[in-house]
């Protein structure tokens, strides 16, 4: 049988706490990260200034999904980190 891959997101994370968060999750394999600019989709979150910030908090490869209208302008960034996934919607 294959592994699960659990990957828990950060989207609804206390960002007050937010390395306490992480090491909570400190044994997933992934940390999903949804990148939304509120014009792709209505939502607003984060951008790859977290993604950097988790990576220096965990050493856990990152799962990002970016819901935005210019991809590109992200992967410029994000591409350089090295995370396990990048999902443009």
């Amino acid at each position: 049988m294959e592994k699960v891959a659990i990957c828990p997101s950060i989207l609804a994370a206390d960002f007050t706490n937010l390395a306490a968060e992480l090491h909570r999750v400190k044994n997933a394999d992934y940390i999903h990260i949804d990148v939304m600019d509120g014009h792709f989709v209505p939502n607003l979150s984060f951008g790859p200034m977290v993604a950097q910030a988790v990576q220096r908090v965990v050493d856990i490869p990152l799962d990002v999904h970016l819901m935005v209208t210019n991809p590109d302008q992200y992967l410029e960034t994000l591409i350089p980190m090295q995370p396990g996934f990048i999902t443009v919607h």
